[in-house]
């Protein structure tokens, strides 16, 4: 596969959504912007743009099921990200929200997922979302599992391809920026072939333990995130 994947965003699951404002106010220095809700999964987030030369699309997101939510993901299935997971549920509501997990932006949803499939590794089908914005209507496909696994501890990034119009596209500059994006993984051979078969860029890959590790720049200086094998 020639097309090249570039990050689209940072995934921050939080027990209910005010408690990842809480942590985005407390660790970023600021208040997250608005988002919205997912009715095909029971969720809802906040967003921040973390776009920097490097990321030129970059948000964060903080997500959280949706108490509120009158739909959920149909029978056999859970929802994205593994926000159903109850070993991921139980680290969140012990020690705060933490980075889960990232999304990958392809031109070709579906000649994407069929490269990671020739490495053997099902990304799980494409589904079309989308959500009413003041900019517009945001529309986009995306690879979710019917088990809602993230696979490799969330280092296998979830495959996203928007419409015509992109969630930055109206965010304000929240003068925090994406340094670099690090993975950790004991089975780097397969990971590393997968983001390979994708034409993955702007990430680095090593041999260690489970890990994603974000590093930005904010109001508040240099900020690592990680997540630990979560």
């Amino acid at each position: 596969m020639n097309a090249i994947a570039r990050l689209d965003h940072l995934v921050i699951a939080a027990r209910a959504l005010d408690e990842g404002v809480r942590w985005c106010e407390t660790t970023l220095g600021l208040t997250p912007g608005p988002g919205g809700a997912h009715p095909l999964m029971g969720t809802h987030n906040r967003l921040i743009k973390i776009a920097s030369a490097d990321y030129p699309r970059a948000y964060l997101e903080i997500i959280a099921i949706d108490p509120q939510a009158t739909h959920r993901p149909g029978p056999g299935r859970r929802r994205w990200f593994d926000l159903d997971d109850p070993a991921l549920q139980a680290r969140i509501a012990s020690e705060g929200p933490r980075l889960v997990h990232f999304v990958a932006e392809v031109p070709d949803a579906a000649a994407a997922a069929h490269a990671m499939a020739h490495q053997r590794i099902d990304r799980g089908p494409i589904i079309e979302a989308s959500r009413d914005t003041p900019a517009g209507r945001l529309v986009w496909h995306i690879t979710v599992r019917d088990d809602g696994q993230r696979l490799f501890y969330g280092a296998l990034p979830t495959l996203i391809q928007w419409g015509p119009v992109h969630p930055t596209d109206s965010m304000a500059d929240s003068q925090v920026r994406l340094r670099s994006l690090a993975l950790g993984h004991p089975r780097t051979g397969d990971l590393d072939s997968a983001l390979r078969a994708i034409g993955m860029q702007g990430v680095t890959l090593a041999a260690g333990s489970p890990n994603i590790r974000a590093v930005l720049e904010t109001p508040r200086g240099s900020i690592t995130l990680e997540s630990r094998g979560i």
